[in-house]
């Protein structure tokens, strides 16, 4: 992904080891060194993100925990010697999740990705400055507590995202996800607030390129 961001202008990259990976590496021994691959990524300009990187407690059991911190403290490490935005993975983790960012203190540009909390820790991240960012199940019929954290948002904190290829936004619900139905989540949740459509695009255009930079920076010469 930073290979081809960097001659596509219309791609930026973000680099990552998933939380569910952290375990199988430290495993095998390699948790590390991958890790150090990841920092090496984050280095280049194209690359405006560390993540998606977190704590996943679905999937992942109480031995693979002590991992999974040391993986998520370690790219928080690297988004802020780089100076980029971090993702997080949240699952099933919320107050584990905000202990660390305070334990480790959160870079500047900190986003919680297919945001799943409820609206106390939208009020909380708002206060924090942090970044939530909307998938498309914020459209499900039973996510009223998406559209109650949707509310709590600050405006200009509010990102949106496919999370493809799941979470495909009513009234499409069952497709693949992909970009091209990002219109129907952005419908929605400016209904939701009761929000201008137009002003709703452009307040969230502005917040990701606040969030991620500039899409026309760092390309290669002659990939414009």
């Amino acid at each position: 992904s930073a290979e081809i961001a960097a001659r596509e202008p219309r791609l930026l990259a973000a680099v990552a080891l998933h939380p569910n990976e952290a375990p199988e590496l430290a495993a095998r021994g390699e948790l590390d060194a991958a890790i150090a691959v990841i920092d090496e990524l984050a280095a280049q300009a194209r690359v405006r993100a560390v993540g998606e990187t977190g704590l996943d407690f679905y999937r992942t059991g109480d031995d693979g925990r002590e991992a999974q911190f040391r993986s998520f403290e370690a790219h928080i490490e690297i988004a802020k010697r780089h100076g980029i935005a971090l993702q997080i993975h949240d699952r099933d983790a919320h107050d584990e999740v905000v202990a660390t960012l305070r334990r480790a203190g959160a870079p500047d540009t900190t986003i919680f990705h297919c945001f799943s909390g409820g609206r106390e820790l939208a009020r909380l991240a708002g206060d924090a400055g942090w970044y939530c960012s909307f998938a498309g199940n914020v459209t499900f019929k039973n996510a009223e507590n998406l559209r109650d954290a949707l509310r709590a948002v600050p405006r200009d904190r509010i990102l949106v995202e496919t999370d493809a290829p799941y979470l495909t936004p009513v009234p499409l619900r069952g497709r693949p996800n992909a970009p091209y139905l990002v219109p129907h989540t952005m419908r929605f949740m400016a209904d939701t607030l009761g929000a201008d459509l137009d002003e709703l695009c452009a307040q969230v255009a502005a917040n990701t390129e606040r969030a991620y930079g500039s899409w026309a920076d760092g390309l290669e010469a002659g990939s414009a």
